[in-house]
């Protein structure tokens, strides 16, 4: 990309002077995804109190942002909303005085919202917005009793990245700005609310009180995109000294024993990384129509209830969303483009995570299906949608988001850590973590710590041409490192003679296989079998209608490219219970190559669409308007 090459090697030749100063401190990059001008002004704290109405869809109350003055001409506070009922805005004066302030809101644009412009000319320490939110507001999803698990209350619950925050808050939505909070939730007196944040006490002095008032305190400074919250008929089960899960009453038992390694895990990433600094680790386990595998919102992770497969094979999830506490909560991308900051350093963690607590075998050979997924699609996929660090203006955030962050991201730190020395590695992470703790940083402030503190330290291991490889040019590097799998290589010979029809379904011996092998097995089949196939591995295996959803995705998939259409009714239970994005759009997208599988397509999204989140829909909906 081609001011970020440039800026790239201007910090290879000095940028290192910027190891002793705090991002907040720096002139960071303009965000394109924000309307905020932080270089002017910017907020460092917010208080919400907020009521909801579930007959309405509809949250509403005041947002008192506290205000940090940087350029003393400055006379507009600017921030980012989205289909927002702005009732009023006060500001306080100097004397404590709140006074009615002139505003603007501006023409909505279809990615970004509409400035929320507020005139303040004798620069106020607090302003106060009295709002309502949209009943289709894109970062809530509301849920009627029906589409819970437990019928009879109804829920609704937040999902704040990339940029859905200022769909119900008005605020400096980019996560550049990082800000502590405050809030008071008013709830049916019969739900509770959760939050992102530390409960406080309750009127009636129990934590956990259903009193219809709830109150919380974030006292970190946190970006916008990880404010959360949730309320409905939600019960809890402590998992840990410093951990529990939330979820509805007739599921929170179950995600209880599959997460109940969690102590373990903040364990083993603190020996590893630092200490644990946001106090406890809570799991809200959230309806399946919930957009993510999980959401890393600190102190309370929100997970989707596919990955609780009741052997812990899918619990690397969690691994992940807790490997985000270090990765992405504490040291953050300043700007959407540089995600592969929080994603790619979290999925190296989340690999050390599962090694130390399930064995290198699992994190191997999870490595390897991420692995095998990235280099398939890179096999048709643009060239500037293979790099580390893309130009994003005038696309959506939410384009940041694909596999290459993630598996692309880690695979370079594998790299480093293969070329350094794990010792070496795991000491120079350990020092990024403390170094820019807190803060909100960019890839071009990553490359001078690593030149630094890594390059110049060794010399030798590694290029400057090597890190600007990997991370501006497209593809995977010939020379990146691989894991291996003794468990693979050999399912690679029985998928070979299974194809070939030198062996039947029967004879894989597939019953004792793992989640990790059946992902394995199903991305590396072709991409049509012959029906006689498909049904010898149905009539083994009863692929149809499993109850691991990521077995089950990778089936379906199959099943759509080899026309067998005796999965299609289970196949549309799983796409219309489950709303969980990775594992949905992908068979509307193959679904929609042929007319009748879009015909097909479309009556299925009808049915599900009540029950996915506004950013499910927005994926299906784009992947069918595909020709």
């Amino acid at each position: 990309m081609k001011p970020i090459r440039s800026i790239a090697l201007a910090g290879f030749l000095g940028l290192s002077a910027m190891n002793a100063v705090h991002a907040e401190e720096v002139s960071i990059e303009k965000d394109p995804h924000s309307y905020a001008q932080p270089d002017k002004v910017r907020v460092t704290a917010l208080d919400l109190d907020l009521s909801v109405a579930f007959d309405k869809h509809v949250l509403s109350g005041a947002a008192t942002l506290t205000l940090n003055w940087r350029d003393k001409n400055a006379c507009e506070l600017v921030l980012d909303t989205r289909d927002l009922a702005i009732s009023k805005i006060e500001s306080e004066d100097a004397t404590g005085k709140w006074s009615d302030a002139r505003y603007t809101l501006d023409k909505p644009d279809a990615l970004l919202g509409s400035a929320l412009r507020i005139a303040l000319p004798a620069q106020p320490r607090q302003v106060r917005i009295a709002y309502a939110t949209n009943p289709d507001a894109a970062g809530l999803q509301w849920l009627d009793p029906a589409q819970t698990a437990g019928k009879k209350f109804p829920f609704v619950y937040s999902q704040s990245e990339s940029i859905a925050g200022r769909s119900w808050i008005p605020l400096q939505d980019t996560p550049g700005v990082r800000f502590s909070y405050t809030a008071h939730i008013h709830t049916p007196k019969e739900l509770r609310a959760v939050m992102s944040a530390r409960f406080l006490t309750g009127s009636d002095g129990a934590r956990h009180a259903l009193d219809g008032d709830f109150r919380f305190a974030m006292p970190e400074k946190i970006p916008s995109y990880l404010l959360a919250l949730a309320i409905g008929d939600i019960a809890v089960k402590e998992t840990g000294p410093r951990s529990a899960v939330y979820a509805e009453p007739e599921t929170v038992a179950a995600a209880a024993k599959e997460f109940e390694d969690v102590e373990k895990m903040i364990v083993t990433t603190e020996r590893l990384y630092g200490p644990y600094r946001w106090e406890r680790y809570d799991i809200l386990v959230l309806p399946p129509s919930f957009p993510y595998g999980g959401m890393e919102n600190p102190r309370l992770t929100f997970a989707t209830p596919t990955v609780i497969a009741g052997d812990k094979s899918l619990v690397s999830v969690i691994a992940h969303e807790l490997a985000h506490s270090w990765s992405g909560n504490l040291v953050t991308n300043a700007a959407w483009r540089h995600v592969w900051l929080n994603e790619g350093f979290t999925t190296y963690v989340q690999g050390r995570i599962v090694e130390a607590v399930y064995g290198k075998q699992q994190s191997d050979e999870e490595f390897l299906v991420a692995a095998n997924e990235l280099r398939k699609a890179f096999a048709s996929a643009p060239a500037g949608e293979q790099i580390l660090v893309p130009d994003l203006n005038g696309k959506d955030a939410d384009d940041s988001l694909s596999d290459v962050p993630y598996t692309k991201g880690s695979w370079f730190l594998q790299t480093l850590e293969h070329r350094f020395g794990r010792e070496q590695f795991d000491a120079f992470l350990r020092g990024y973590f403390d170094h820019f703790a807190f803060q909100s940083i960019t890839t071009e402030q990553f490359v001078a710590y690593l030149k630094a503190n890594l390059l110049d330290k060794y010399p030798g291991k590694f290029s400057e041409a090597e890190v600007n490889a990997w991370l501006h040019d497209p593809g995977i590097p010939a020379d990146a490192p691989l894991p291996s799998s003794a468990r693979f290589a050999e399912q690679d010979k029985l998928r070979e003679r299974f194809v070939a029809r030198k062996l039947d379904a029967k004879g894989l011996d597939g019953r004792g296989w793992s989640t990790q092998e059946w992902q394995y097995f199903l991305d590396r089949l072709p991409p049509k079998l012959g029906t006689a196939q498909m049904q010898d591995l149905d009539a083994v295996y009863h692929l149809t209608g499993t109850h691991n959803a990521e077995v089950a995705f990778r089936w379906y998939r199959l099943a759509i490219g080899s026309d067998y259409t005796i999965a299609f009714p289970a196949m549309r239970e799983h796409m219309i219970r489950i709303g969980r994005r990775i594992l949905v759009v992908p068979l509307y997208e193959a679904l929609a190559k042929t007319p009748e599988g879009k015909r097909l397509a479309a009556q299925i999204y009808a049915e599900a669409k009540p029950g996915y989140h506004p950013m499910t829909r927005g994926a299906v909906e784009k992947a069918l308007e595909k020709k």
